[in-house]
């Protein structure tokens, strides 16, 4: 896979909100950029160049004071819009004393940082994903770096017949199933929907250990990707009960947030959150340590990609035929990377 150009014009998941309390900060590379993002002490929360205008030391290491950032070395204070707002040395703040702002928002449990275009960053524009709000589901996040590029997770993510190879302790099944399974491959507007039927199927051992199936099961594997993030919709319920006809609520559902955000050509940075419906008896805490334990399963394929794809460079990927997902979506970001480009 040749490295491409990044996306820039789209929102990109920056962090957790939760993780950025007020006087906090934190360093990230985005996109090949040394980014700052830090909360005020009110509560907003802002994104710089972490790199201060005056002798390029790092804010990231300077404190948070009131509603501006602290560089340590000569105490200059930068504000949320970039602007230098004070200088000990002089009374004098010079219209260059300013570093880049980056529109960073906050939004149903997460921080969206724009790295384009700044007048483009329409807040119309973040995805949607009103799980993180819905009182009928139960939700853990948590964060991964990765050693590997962006499009290696996006790949692995559209395409969910690994599952019984990587994932056979936890949400995999039958290999054969899954490879009879036809994965039907949508293009949408603005992005790629996936979407996997399995009736009368053994469900894998994550759906048993909370949801207790004792035979047979209609599980479902639904992904949509949209620039860049995907969500995931899997889950079972008792055969002939409605599952292909909308009705699951009496079944089992894990619905996973993926925000994929490059860091470098070769690093990335992965947001994640799984849900569920089923709220008793410690079934969320459960779901949710095997759905790490699974994705670390998959980190360990992805860094075994990027160490291959660097170690033997001149050589092709072939497609088989349950990529049909994870094809339209490269086809969908060359698309955009082409507008972009075009301006």
């Amino acid at each position: 896979m040749t490295t491409k150009p990044f996306l820039r014009n789209i929102w990109y998941v920056a962090g957790w909100a939760a993780d950025l309390a007020p006087g906090a900060r934190v360093a990230r590379t985005f996109l090949n950029r040394l980014v700052v993002l830090w909360r005020s002490e009110a509560g907003k929360v802002f994104a710089l160049d972490d790199r201060c205008a005056h002798r390029a030391m790092a804010l990231s290491s300077g404190p948070v004071v009131g509603e501006a950032i602290r560089c340590p070395y000569h105490g200059m204070e930068f504000g949320g819009d970039g602007r230098c707002t004070r200088i000990p040395a002089q009374d004098k703040i010079p219209d260059i004393a300013r570093v880049r702002a980056y529109p960073l928002i906050e939004r149903q449990g997460l921080l969206w940082i724009w790295m384009g275009d700044a007048e483009r960053a329409d807040p119309a524009l973040i995805p949607d994903y009103p799980v993180h709000d819905d009182p009928k589901l139960a939700w853990r996040s948590s964060y991964f770096h990765v050693a590997g590029n962006w499009q290696l997770l996006v790949d692995n993510l559209m395409d969910l017949s690994h599952l019984p190879y990587i994932h056979a302790h936890t949400i995999g099944g039958d290999p054969d199933l899954h490879f009879r399974t036809k994965t039907q491959s949508e293009k949408l507007p603005n992005g790629v929907r996936v979407l996997r039927h399995m009736p009368d199927s053994d469900p894998p051992p994550t759906y048993v250990a909370a949801a207790g199936f004792t035979g047979k099961v209609d599980r479902w594997q639904e992904i949509e990707f949209e620039p860049v993030m995907i969500r995931i919709h899997t889950g079972a319920c008792d055969p002939g009960t409605g599952a292909y006809d909308g009705r699951r609520e009496h079944g089992f559902s894990m619905l996973g947030f993926h925000g994929i955000t490059p860091e470098t050509e070769t690093t990335t940075h992965y947001f994640w959150s799984m849900a569920t419906n089923i709220l008793t008896d410690g079934i969320p805490d459960e779901v949710f340590d095997q759905t790490a334990r699974t994705f670390a399963e998959d980190m360990e394929v992805l860094e075994l990609q990027q160490a291959r794809m660097r170690d033997m460079p001149d050589l092709p990927m072939i497609d088989i035929a349950s990529d049909a997902g994870g094809r339209h979506t490269r086809q969908f970001i060359a698309r955009c990377l082409t507008r972009e480009h075009e301006g």
